[in-house]
């Protein structure tokens, strides 16, 4: 019977949930924390290992996360998903929805049939914790030569966002006074769901303004992050700032590819999760996935927010710090 305490699993399924969505590679943590903490951890928690147990719960926390990320972009997947089979139907590819359909689609399949390929190769000959320590710190070069060199139209991009949005006037009531608290909560609380519809469809109308060229580009970039210790969000998101696109609107399409990988690379393997390799530790997969789903809607709730006004910077200098340190511990350990 395979092991895998309750310890173990919730405290990978939090680090696998915010590191998945935040641009620090989350398979990089999951092949340096068992090694950093040593002991039974790096016995149980051993990703490079072929017959490991780790593997069938890496499966629990993909999923959980791809739920996690569908739960939050539904609104955006009826429509995008809409747009596909109305394009099908139409023969046609003319609206915002259309073109997004096919630009994940086709930004997909690079990665897809890399990760179908090499996938176990990548796992087992990268997922030794120096050489994810080491590709933690070539991450960080790329997330800080993103924000440090991006090109002027991306910088423009993020301005003209900046300008178009104004503070949104107080409610008053018809005779000039305040609206009850009750009724401002109310009417927020549809504004800005209201909001958050329109900001996302007038995004994906400038993302789809870029052409699926722009997006096979964009969508390649995440072959990078079968590396452990390079970032899936991270790499989607410098080149869609390399590209042109702001940096908000660049978070939004990395998110946006990611759900379809990570949820086919949960489901391709969840014969690890419901075979030998599952059995004696589905409680715990299931905790650990529990924790992940809510870490990562959290998480991209956050970053959704933080984008729009905020750089990649501070992340590129935690993945030098947390490389390097670990790359020093593992050196003199």
């Amino acid at each position: 019977m395979h092991h895998l305490t309750y310890l173990e699993a919730i405290v990978v399924g939090l680090v696998q949930g915010v590191t998945e969505l935040f641009p620090v590679s989350s398979l990089g943590h999951n092949v340096l924390i068992p090694a950093l903490v040593g002991g039974t951890w790096a016995k149980d928690l051993n990703v490079a290992k072929g017959e490991s147990p780790y593997l069938a719960f890496i499966v629990g926390l993909h999923v959980a996360t791809a739920i996690a990320l569908t739960a939050y972009f539904w609104r955006d997947w009826v429509r995008i998903i809409r747009g596909f089979f109305s394009s099908l139907r139409r023969m046609e590819i003319e609206t915002s929805d259309q073109k997004l359909a096919w630009m994940i689609i086709i930004a997909t399949i690079p990665v897809g049939l890399t990760g179908v390929i090499f996938e176990h190769w990548f796992r087992t000959f990268f997922g030794v914790a120096s050489r994810a320590a080491i590709f933690l710190i070539i991450n960080g070069v790329i997330l800080y030569s993103a924000e440090r060199f991006r090109p002027r139209k991306s910088r423009e991009a993020d301005q003209q966002l900046l300008t178009e949005r104004e503070p949104e006037p107080a409610l008053v009531g018809a005779g000039g006074g305040p609206v009850p608290r009750a009724a401002q909560h109310a009417s927020g609380h549809r504004a800005l769901r209201q909001e958050e519809i329109a900001t996302a469809i007038q995004s994906d109308q400038r993302i789809t303004a870029h052409g699926f060229g722009q997006a096979l580009i964009i969508g390649s970039a995440q072959v990078l992050a079968l590396l452990a210790g390079i970032s899936r969000d991270g790499v989607a998101m410098s080149a869609g700032m390399f590209r042109g696109l702001s940096r908000e609107d660049a978070a939004r399409f990395a998110f946006l590819l990611a759900t379809p990988v990570i949820l086919a690379a949960g489901a391709l393997k969840l014969g690890d999760l419901f075979g030998p390799l599952g059995s004696g530790i589905r409680p715990q997969i299931l905790a650990g996935s529990i924790v992940s789903g809510v870490g990562a809607y959290l998480s991209v709730r956050f970053l959704m927010k933080y984008f729009r006004t905020r750089t990649l910077t501070p992340f590129a200098i935690y993945c030098l710090v947390v490389g390097i340190g670990s790359l020093i511990y593992i050196g003199v350990k």
